[in-house]
Order: C-alpha cells, then structure tokens, then sequence
C-alpha cells in the first residue's frame, strides 16, 4: 500500500456516505500528511452536501497505514480564514 492508496471513502448501508472529491500529499514517510476533499451523504436532502476539507496523519507500520490525527474543516469559509491567515504569515517571512 502507497499513500496513493489512502482514501476517505466510506459506505454505510450500500450509500456511499462520505465521498472523496480530491486529495493532496503533504508529505510522505513513516508519517504521512495528506489533505483530503470531500462531501458527506445527506439523507435528508437525498444529496450530498457542501464541500469540506480535512487534513489526516498516518502512520506507516510493517506496510500498514493506520489514521493517527485529524483536523477537519468544515466549511469554505473556514478554509479562505485558514488561507488567509497562512498567507499572511508567509508574506511577513518574505
């Protein structure tokens, strides 16, 4: 298994409740960071909802990646305020 392979997808009762959209290496080795996107199944809109974001640290061990951390984001707004913040850091450096 490769971090390539790591996947948030998730099915509960034949529906696939949370779906990833997308994801991103943020680095790799026996500790892992990768950032996924995704939406969460709504049964009560019978859809799936809004965007959301979450950052997930695996361990690497004899081969297997098991999560150890996250940090969700949970909507777009949140994630322009983390943007934002971060950029504003790395401009001060420059």
């Amino acid at each position: 298994m490769t971090p390539d392979d790591l996947s948030i997808d998730y099915e509960e009762g034949g529906i696939l409740t949370t779906k990833q959209l997308d994801k991103v290496i943020l680095s790799k080795g026996a500790w892992t960071t990768i950032m996924f996107r995704y939406v969460n199944w709504e049964s009560a809109n019978e859809a799936y909802g809004e965007d959301k974001f979450t950052i997930r640290r695996f361990q690497k061990r004899n081969g297997e990646y098991t999560p150890r951390s996250k940090f969700n984001i949970t909507n777009a707004k949140q994630a322009k305020q983390i943007i934002e913040a971060l950029q504003g850091w790395i401009e001060e450096k420059a």
